[in-house]
Parts: C-alpha cells; sequence; structure tokens
C-alpha cells in the first residue's frame, strides 16, 4: 500500500487498515482471541495488541489537541524520547493487565473515530505540509497520523498473523 499524501488517502488507509484488522480478530475463534503467544516481546495476547494501539491513539490525540490549543507539548510524554519510547510501551502493557478484552475492543473502537474525527479536522495542507506547524518538528502532522493508525494497523495485522497459524506458538487459556 502507498503512504497517504492527502487527508482522503489517510482517512481511507486508515479506516482500510482497520477494517482488515477487525476481519482479522473477528475471523478468530473465541479461543485464539484469549490465547497466549510466544511472541518475543511485551504483547502476549490480542488485549495486549489492542490496547497498544488504544493507547498509540490516545497519544496522537493528547498531543495534537493540547498543541492546537497553544499548549506545546512533545509527542511522546515525559520522560520519554525517541530512544527510550519501548520503555513507555511496557508501561503501556503493565497498566492494561487488568483490562479485559472486550474493553480493549471497545477502547480501540472508540480511540480509532476519535483519531479519524481528528484527521478530518485539519486540511491537506495542514496534515502534508512538512513543517507547517511548528509543533510536528521537521515532518508533517500526517506522518504522525499515519504511524498512529494505518501503519501501526499493519504491525498489529502482522504481529497477530504471524502466530495465530502456527498452533504450537499459542497455548490457549482460559477467559479473562
Amino acid at each position: 500500500m502507498a503512504r497517504p499524501t492527502t487527508k482522503q488517502e489517510l482517512i481511507m488507509a486508515a479506516n482500510g487498515q482497520f477494517e482488515e484488522l477487525w476481519k482479522l480478530v473477528d475471523s478468530m475463534s473465541e479461543e485464539k482471541q484469549n490465547a497466549t503467544f510466544s511472541f518475543e516481546d511485551r504483547d502476549k495476547n490480542l488485549r495486549d495488541v489492542l490496547v497498544h494501539l488504544y493507547e498509540w491513539h490516545l497519544l496522537l490525540l493528547h498531543w495534537a489537541e493540547a498543541n492546537k490549543k497553544g499548549n506545546t507539548v512533545n509527542f511522546l510524554p515525559e520522560p520519554y524520547n525517541w530512544k527510550t519510547y519501548p520503555q513507555m510501551n511496557v508501561g503501556f502493557w503493565e497498566k492494561h493487565q487488568a483490562t479485559p478484552l472486550e474493553d480493549a475492543k471497545t477502547l480501540l473502537r472508540d480511540s480509532h473515530s476519535k483519531a479519524i474525527a481528528l484527521i478530518k479536522s485539519f486540511t491537506d495542507e495542514e496534515l502534508f505540509t512538512k513543517k507547517h506547524f511548528s509543533w510536528t518538528g521537521t515532518t508533517h502532522l500526517g506522518s504522525y497520523c499515519i504511524s498512529a493508525t494505518s501503519s501501526h494497523y499493519d504491525w498489529a495485522m502482522k504481529k497477530l498473523s504471524s502466530r495465530l497459524f502456527e498452533p504450537e506458538r499459542c497455548s490457549i487459556v482460559s477467559k479473562r
């Protein structure tokens, strides 16, 4: 898929990849949706992947809204930066260990809708002109939106697909 360069392409990519993600999730049996996978990192199940996406939506939403109001904040919250953000992801994982899968699904659907509404609130120029906003640094706002939506959904689908069809790589656990 080509990287979006217009608002319409961005919305189509985000919604399209989101729909594909849900097709994959919906194709999973209840047992698979509650399975523990042998991922090499922090994400051990579907819930972990979904709340990761949700938390990255929140990063985008809080960052853009604060900066639109004139409150200059960085995309990554203190004390994190682009070298230490994996530790932030672990914090997201820890925060959601008691979040039920059904709640994770609801949170993600809601945050996706809010991310799309945010994207729609900007013009093509605002989204895709580098340095249009001082708070986007050397890139454009659309790049952050792509990363938090369609690109991240693609990551999630690859991650889930890599384990779903290898039964020896996951174990079925009781429902959370």
